[in-house]
């Protein structure tokens, strides 16, 4: 049987349920879909073994449909037992929340590698709607600083790629496996923090 992925020369797949649609407030499956990521991570993995590298998502501070910590890690557990090569993180702005969420999966028996994902922040009302939406959260200091420049675009740029960058030294330094950028097809600032990065010796 042909093996349409494989065969077209696809290696690596971001296995993601995805977000309701635009309009819905929850995620309800199509008849015969699949309600959960760790159906799609089993249904690949059944149907292509081993040819594919599966990535999937993570959530430091738990899903927004799943704020229970111990729970959201299983969930997660369910993904990776289900066939998950590596986990890249929801974004976050705190380390503290990274090291901790890694913490607790290999305390739950997650051994795959975790990337944290990182955000620069290039405008107030997008990373608000982005952290709405992620259940992400902005911490008090860095919080302030926003709304002080908040309507300086440059500033709040410049912010963002600071703060991105400092989260990336920390991360790489404290073990993370690599960083995992969410550009958003906008990909000067985090051009910017791999040169950085680059001139650390760290990337």
């Amino acid at each position: 049987m042909r093996n349409n992925l494989v065969d077209g020369g696809i290696e690596n797949i971001m296995a993601l349920r995805g977000d309701p649609p635009a309009g819905q407030e929850r995620f309800q499956s199509v008849a015969g879909g699949f309600g959960y990521a760790a159906d799609l991570v089993s249904f690949i993995r059944k149907r292509h073994g081993a040819r594919i590298c599966l990535g999937g998502a993570g959530s430091p501070e738990g899903h927004v449909e799943c704020r229970d910590l111990d729970r959201d890690i299983m969930n997660l557990k369910a993904k990776v037992d289900a066939g998950l090569d590596f986990v890249v993180t929801q974004l976050f702005f705190d380390n503290r929340v990274y090291f901790d969420f890694v913490a607790r999966a290999r305390a739950a028996g997650i051994t795959v590698p975790i990337v944290p994902g990182l955000m620069p922040i290039r405008t107030v009302a997008g990373i608000e709607r982005m952290t709405t939406l992620s259940g992400a959260s902005l911490p008090p200091a860095l919080h302030a600083e926003l709304q002080r420049v908040r309507e300086d675009d440059a500033a709040v740029a410049a912010l963002g790629i600071a703060q991105s960058t400092a989260q990336a030294v920390e991360l790489l330094h404290g073990g993370a496996p690599g960083i995992h950028f969410y550009t958003l097809n906008q990909s000067p600032a985090t051009r910017i923090i791999l040169t950085a990065l680059k001139t650390a010796r760290l990337a």
